[in-house]
């Protein structure tokens, strides 16, 4: 298995990090937050470039591509801290027409569902298949989210709603995308390290010179690097079950995206110091998105319970 990018990948990925530096900026970024975390204008250019048709075939007027790709691309709006329902609206491509689409867990209990004020339709998941839920039938109480750019809203029972597909697949796909995220957000979480160790200066030199530094640094590379690998994997099998076990494949990933993410973003907020715990510093924003999404389609503990099951 060749986990080497072809020239066609290479080109996707410079195509959408070109889009995410003009587009979500830092800047552009942080002011999402005044409007529910979705700028309809800015999302409407994800969508035309391909975003979320990613995986529809081209004759149901998709790109056509697979899910190794879509991981390639999620990676990089993670780097971004793109933020928005991004799994649900490419899941939604192809079974529903709404043009911002959250995604949900059905618990048997309180749910919490994302960028409420935004979303035209939610997909609710469950073992019997995927069900589409209007917006306007869900009565959203305001919560708490950790994530300044992840708005939540608290729904005491989700309604049953209209199938929309069947169950298979939907949730180790979910799982794959939030992992893409994450990795996305490990790398530039590092990234954002490494530039201020290289431009912080303490005793005549830059901190990066310091062994301790340039040390915690390496170990978040080294983390974003194994998670990386893991996710090429899990998005090879997803392309061709027959290479390997899907869920083990997606858990796998999952376990080593959530943990890179969590904690490269920690080590980000150390090496930038007392101002790394500031509001203006945007090392919290890649820490906060990491605890946001680590909830999502089963924590690390469930996942690491289900392959030790299969092992």
């Amino acid at each position: 298995m060749d986990f080497e990018l072809s020239d066609d990948q290479v080109a996707l990925c410079d195509g959408i990090r070109d889009l995410c530096e003009g587009r979500f900026d830092i800047d552009t970024v942080r002011g999402l937050a005044d409007c529910g975390g979705v700028d309809r204008r800015l999302w409407g250019e994800l969508a035309d470039t391909g975003v979320f048709s990613l995986v529809v075939p081209e004759d149901d007027g998709g790109v056509g591509l697979g899910w190794a790709e879509a991981g390639l691309v999620f990676e990089q709006l993670g780097r971004s801290l793109v933020p928005g329902p991004l799994v649900g609206t490419l899941l939604a491509a192809g079974v529903v027409d709404d043009a911002v689409v959250g995604l949900v867990e059905r618990t048997g209990g309180p749910s919490l569902v994302e960028y409420p004020d935004v979303i035209d339709a939610l997909l609710v998941l469950d073992q019997d298949g995927l069900w589409r839920v209007d917006a306007a039938e869900l009565s959203i109480d305001p919560a708490h989210s950790v994530d300044p750019l992840t708005p939540v809203g608290r729904v005491a029972e989700l309604p049953q709603g209209e199938k929309a597909a069947d169950a298979s697949g939907w949730h180790n796909r979910a799982v794959f995308l939030c992992s893409a995220l994450q990795v996305g957000l490990a790398t530039g979480a590092r990234e954002l390290a490494v530039a201020y160790a290289q431009e912080r200066q303490q005793f005549g030199k830059p901190i990066g010179q310091f062994q301790a530094v340039k040390h915690k640094c390496a170990d978040m590379y080294s983390r974003e690097e194994v998670a990386r690998a893991a996710l090429y994997y899990a998005g090879c099998v997803l392309d061709a079950p027959e290479l390997g076990d899907t869920s083990r494949a997606v858990s796998g990933a999952r376990i080593l995206a959530a943990e890179a993410a969590d904690h490269n973003g920690k080590d980000c907020v150390q090496v930038h110091g007392g101002m790394g715990f500031t509001w203006e510093i945007d090392a919290h924003l890649y820490l906060k998105r990491a605890w946001a999404l680590t909830p999502c389609f089963g924590s690390i503990d469930e996942h690491a319970e289900l392959i030790a099951a299969m092992v």
